[in-house]
This record gives C-alpha cells, sequence and structure tokens, in this order.
C-alpha cells in the first residue's frame, strides 16, 4: 500500500474512533437505563478489553513487558480519565461534558511545562486564553458570577477532572517512551476497570457484576471489543498523521456528539456552549504549536550567516 492510501486510512481510523467516542453515550445509558449501573458498566468493559488485548497481544507482553514505576502515574490518569468520562455521560448533557473534557490543552500547557520543562510560544498563549474563554462561556449561566457555583453539578467536576486526567497522561506518556503501545492500552484498560471495582467495593455493591442480564453482557461484550477495535485503530492514525491533523479529525467527536444527542435524546446547545465550544475547538486546533522543548529554550541563539 503507497503513503497515499495509507494516510487516507489514518484519516478513516481517526474519524471512526470520533464516530465511536461520539456515541459512546448511548450504550452506556441504555445499560443504566436496563438496571446495570455506569460504575458496573465500566468494570465489565474495560476488563473485557483487557483480557481481549492481553490474548491477542500476549507474545508482546511476554516479549517486552518489564515492570516500571512509569506504569502507575499512567494506570491512575487514563484509568481516572475514562472512568470519569463515562460517568458523567450518564450524569449531564453529553455536549456539556465533552466541551469541558476537551479543555484539555488548557492542563496540558500546565503539564508540560511542569514535568517535561516546555515553555509556551507565543501561539500557546494565545491557545490558554481561548480555551479560558472558552471555558467562561460555557460556565455562564444568570447568576452565575454573583454568588452562585460555577461548578454546581458532579457531571461537570467528573468532566473537568477527566480532561485533566487525560491531559496528565498524554504529557506522561510522552516520558514513557520506552513503554510499547501495547503495555500502555493494557494500562489504561486496567486502571479504569480498578477505579470502577474500587467505587462498587465502597458502596458494597461489587456483587452487582453477577446480575448484569443475559442482554447486558452481549451489549457490554461488544464494547469491550470496540474499545479494543478503537485504540488499535487510533494509534494507527496517530502514528501516520501530523499532530495537528490528528487534533482536527478528533474533534469531529463533538460533532457526532452533539448530533446524536440532539436527534436522539432531544439534548439541546444553548448559545453560550456554542460560543464556547467554538473557542475550544480553535484552541484545540492550534494546540500542536503551543510550546517548545526546554532544550530549545536553553541553546544558544545563532546569528544568520
Amino acid at each position: 500500500m503507497n503513503l497515499a492510501k495509507q494516510k487516507r486510512l489514518a484519516v478513516a481510523c481517526l474519524l471512526t474512533t470520533s464516530l465511536v467516542w461520539g456515541l459512546m453515550w448511548l450504550p452506556i445509558r441504555a445499560l443504566q437505563a436496563g438496571g446495570v449501573g455506569n460504575w458496573t458498566t465500566s468494570l465489565c468493559i474495560y476488563l473485557v478489553a483487557t483480557s481481549l488485548g492481553l490474548a491477542l497481544f500476549w507474545r508482546t507482553y511476554r516479549e517486552k513487558f518489564r515492570f516500571s514505576l512509569s506504569l502507575l502515574p499512567l494506570l491512575f490518569a487514563f484509568g481516572w480519565c475514562n472512568f470519569s468520562y463515562g460517568w458523567a455521560l450518564t450524569e449531564g448533557p453529553v455536549v456539556r461534558v465533552l466541551l469541558f473534557f476537551y479543555l484539555s490543552p488548557l492542563w496540558t500547557a500546565l503539564f508540560a511545562r511542569v514535568l517535561l520543562g516546555e515553555r509556551l510560544t507565543r501561539t500557546g498563549y494565545g491557545v490558554v486564553a481561548l480555551s479560558l474563554a472558552g471555558a467562561l462561556a460555557i460556565l455562564w449561566r444568570p447568576g452565575v458570577f454573583a454568588g452562585e457555583m460555577p461548578l454546581s453539578h458532579l457531571y461537570e467536576w467528573l468532566a473537568l477532572s477527566g480532561g485533566m486526567a487525560f491531559s496528565l497522561g498524554n504529557v506522561l506518556s510522552r516520558r514513557s517512551t520506552h513503554l510499547p503501545l501495547p503495555v500502555k492500552s493494557a494500562t489504561i484498560w486496567l486502571g479504569v476497570a480498578i477505579f470502577a471495582a474500587g467505587a462498587l467495593s465502597l458502596k458494597g455493591e461489587l456483587g452487582s457484576v453477577l446480575e448484569v442480564p443475559p442482554l447486558g453482557w452481549a451489549v457490554i461484550g461488544a464494547l469491550g471489543v470496540t474499545l479494543l477495535c478503537t485504540s488499535v485503530l487510533s494509534q494507527h492514525g496517530v502514528s501516520l498523521l501530523p499532530a495537528s491533523q490528528v487534533t482536527a479529525l478528533m474533534l469531529s467527536e463533538l460533532v457526532f456528539a452533539a448530533a446524536s444527542a440532539w436527534l436522539m435524546a432531544g439534548e439541546p446547545v444553548r448559545g453560550n456552549e456554542w460560543l464556547g465550544g467554538a473557542l475550544i475547538i480553535v484552541a484545540s486546533l492550534f494546540s500542536g504549536r503551543m510550546s517548545r522543548p526546554a532544550r530549545q529554550e536553553a541553546a544558544p541563539r545563532t546569528t544568520a550567516q
């Protein structure tokens, strides 16, 4: 396959991944309506994905897996990211959850500065400003800045913290280049399962896994397989396309989510959310140029010859 066809395939892979995540709220809410709680759903889905991933990539794990302390922060960051995202989708409006989640460029700038020593470029400061403006636009409602709590709903905190965890995980992943991709993926899936199992245990409901009906298990199995496939597809797309193009394609998730939530759940998008979403999308499109490595900052300036 020539390079042009490979890139077209990579674009299709990323659009498929965005479509899957943009529609993920549908089966999660359907399972909840059928009596399967979101924590139980998360635990079962990611146990399926982990089991299938280990089976399919067992040779890679056996040959390349070495325990590293860098796996632990990845497990907790990406584990909370996916767990809180699934939870938030059952608590609040789909588009609003996604918009809070997509504030990630703002958090990426902070974590990259602290953990990687990267400094913001002029474009980076603009990205941060746009992200903050988008957040303020989404948060606005009558009375919100006159004493009322800006983040007064659980789903808002879940989505916001999930986006922060996503950014932290990405920065940590960039530091962990020695870890094979299948190992990182399995760590993510296992992390979500651990958070879900912990939450169920605290409520004394871990046994709810045994009460999932056969139809529920069929949906959960399909979702586990889908998550495994989208992980492979997204990695293929990311490996072949420039970061700026990857970001633009992944933002189509917002379009898929907004359209499906409006058509299937009757969830409207308010004017301030349209404005906030537009600002966040523009910020995300420029996020690939928002920082420079620490070594570039330290390099001596040279004059043109």
